[in-house]
């Protein structure tokens, strides 16, 4: 029996797949796999019964593919599915461990830049940042950054001057708004080169490798030899990571995400990752 695979569905059109995910949802159907739809924004807004209500009844094991949900969200459409006798194959607990920094950094120390991070907007900057020492550094929440905003936003050109750390993790949480995802990450900055490679990896095994969305027409291909170890360590069913080799030349790891709501870069073949999607196991 295959997978099924939810896809968020065309905000005009409900009972089309999301134009950005149009592609993946036919080659899922050309693998014989088979689809359904949910309501993104009525996930959103809270309404997880409204958001479901297309999934058809004892759809059994799936998985999703779409935007981004925070976690609180996605524990909402688990159990909305529960109750219409779908079971995400990724659980609420190991969507949130894969999505946020914090759930993943422990496992994945010794190839990531050293982190720390508060909940909420932190109280005391100075506090946060001493264990990162000297030097520069980067600010982000759980889940992303406002890399586009370099220097309002983002780098930090030296952790010890705190008042301007203060200054650009201020911003940053202004500007994130109410999509301040937990709380802030700061982390120590590192200098990277050839752009990143997404790798996708299903059950711990490195089932595809893509370029980074972000820089589409680069594509490094990276050593997995330190980092396929600790996603199997890190017991995750569905998960990428996105990896970048610094400038002496040592591939580190920059971000885990959860495998469903990692974007696919446009104009890659994503047909391996759907048919391995499709075949999973359901144990």
């Amino acid at each position: 029996m295959s997978v099924t695979t939810i896809f968020c569905a065309d905000l005009l059109h409900n009972r089309r797949v999301d134009p950005h995910y149009s592609a993946e949802a036919s080659t899922v159907r050309d693998l014989g796999g088979s689809t359904a739809l949910i309501d993104h924004d009525a996930l959103l807004r809270g309404d997880a019964a409204t958001a479901v209500q297309r999934v058809p009844e004892g759809t059994g094991p799936a998985w999703y593919r779409g935007w981004m949900i925070p976690g609180d969200r996605y524990a909402d459409l688990a159990a909305a599915l529960a109750r219409r006798g779908t079971e995400l194959m990724t659980s609420p607990t190991a969507y949130r461990r894969a999505h946020e920094l914090p759930g993943w950094y422990d496992t994945f120390a010794s190839v990531t830049p050293q982190s720390v991070w508060s909940r909420g907007a932190p109280d005391d900057v100075g506090a946060l940042v001493t264990p990162l020492g000297t030097g520069p550094g980067m600010v982000k929440d759980y889940v992303k950054s406002r890399k586009h905003e370099w220097r309002d936003a983002c780098y930090l050109p030296e952790l010890t001057d705190v008042d301007a750390v203060r200054r650009v993790i201020a911003t940053f949480v202004e500007r994130q708004a109410e999509f301040l995802a937990g709380g802030v990450v700061v982390r120590r900055f590192e200098s990277f080169a050839d752009g990143e490679s997404r790798v996708w990896w299903i059950d711990g095994e490195p089932v595809a490798v893509s370029p980074h969305p972000d820089t589409p027409s680069l594509d490094p291909q990276p050593d997995l030899g330190n980092i396929r170890p600790l996603v199997k360590a890190f017991a995750a069913r569905f998960v990428t990571t996105d990896l970048a080799r610094r400038a002496d030349g040592v591939w580190r790891l920059i971000e885990v995400g959860d495998g469903q709501v990692s974007d696919w870069p446009a104009h890659s073949d994503h047909r391996t990752l759907m048919s391995v999607l499709t075949n999973a196991t359901t144990e």
